[in-house]
């Protein structure tokens, strides 16, 4: 057990991933608290730096999701104030919440991601930016948030209609991918090493935003029931692309793997510099099932921000 901490939990905040953050921060909180340390709970608004001079932590564990939490503008202003925090610094966060960003600093190295470009949302209703079915997606949200599958069946009209509910009222650019069928898998990054594979399972639709948040609504199969190498090359990309974006403590790479063209098929969608760890998240989890409790994943984060080393 490390010496007892003080220990300052952001969560919360205005993003679209505010609950989540709040289940996030309530849980890493308890787990703490249950360590010895002594923790402020901080539910972030634009007094937040005042809030964290007068707690002078030790170290502020990050619990934030989406914007700015995630974005680099908090981690930014926390370097400035000379805090140590929990997950990624400032450069690796501007980059890895961005999909473009991404893809520039991933896919020159061999790491394989879905063809895409940036589009205005209003052309949308001229025509198709791809050939159907196409992914639309915001540029810098997380937790696939404002994502739209666009198929041949048109649910969205042909064109796409100004007034359907989608992300293309709420975002004035989007960036459109190819649809990549087949399965969803994830891996989480630890310390340095990648714990392993989950398979993703929604029982209707896809994984969406609440597919990932709602308890029941997704099947979680670990270690996921695919061949090995194809196990093997997920955990080799998360770590590669870990290790690319200069992320520290743990993340999580998510992917789509087309089973009819084996490791060709397998496609690295976006990495999470902040993963969730709610009751129903893929760190936590995957992290369990490798024989490690909540409370021990939280001293590894927190173990990894205070040495202040880049996985």
């Amino acid at each position: 057990m490390s010496a007892p901490l003080h220990v300052a939990v952001l969560m919360g905040g205005w993003s679209a991933e505010r609950d989540v953050s709040l289940m996030s921060g309530k849980g890493i909180v308890e787990a703490l608290e249950s360590l010895g340390h002594r923790v402020t709970a901080i539910d972030m608004d634009r007094d937040v730096a005042a809030k964290l001079a007068a707690a002078k932590p030790d170290v502020v564990f990050n619990a934030l999701h989406g914007t700015p939490g995630e974005d680099g503008s908090v981690q930014g202003m926390l370097d400035l104030m000379g805090l140590k925090y929990t997950h990624s610094g400032m450069v690796t966060s501007v980059i890895a919440i961005d999909k473009v960003l991404t893809k520039q600093a991933l896919v020159p190295h061999g790491i394989p991601m879905p063809g895409g470009r940036i589009v205005k949302s209003a052309d949308v209703f001229e025509g198709d930016p791809l050939k159907r079915p196409y992914v639309l997606k915001p540029v810098n949200e997380g937790s696939s948030v404002g994502v739209a599958i666009v198929t041949d069946e048109g649910n969205y009209g042909q064109p796409i209609g100004r007034d359907v509910a989608g992300p293309w009222q709420e975002f004035e650019e989007l960036l459109a991918e190819p649809y990549v069928r087949g399965r969803e898998l994830t891996t989480a990054i630890l310390g340095g090493k990648a714990l392993g594979v989950t398979e993703l399972k929604p029982k209707s639709g896809w994984y969406d935003y609440d597919a990932k948040y709602t308890d029941g609504m997704t099947e979680h199969i670990f270690p996921a029931q695919i061949p090995d190498h194809i196990a093997e090359a997920c955990k080799r990309i998360a770590l590669e692309a870990h290790r690319l974006l200069g992320c520290r403590g743990a993340s999580r790479s998510d992917f789509r793997w087309d089973d009819e063209r084996g490791e060709d098929g397998l496609f690295l969608l976006e990495v999470n510099t902040q993963p969730g760890m709610t009751p129903l998240s893929l760190v936590p989890e995957q992290a369990r099932h490798l024989g490690i409790s909540y409370p021990e994943l939280v001293q590894m984060i927190v173990d990894e921000a205070l040495a202040g080393e880049e996985s």
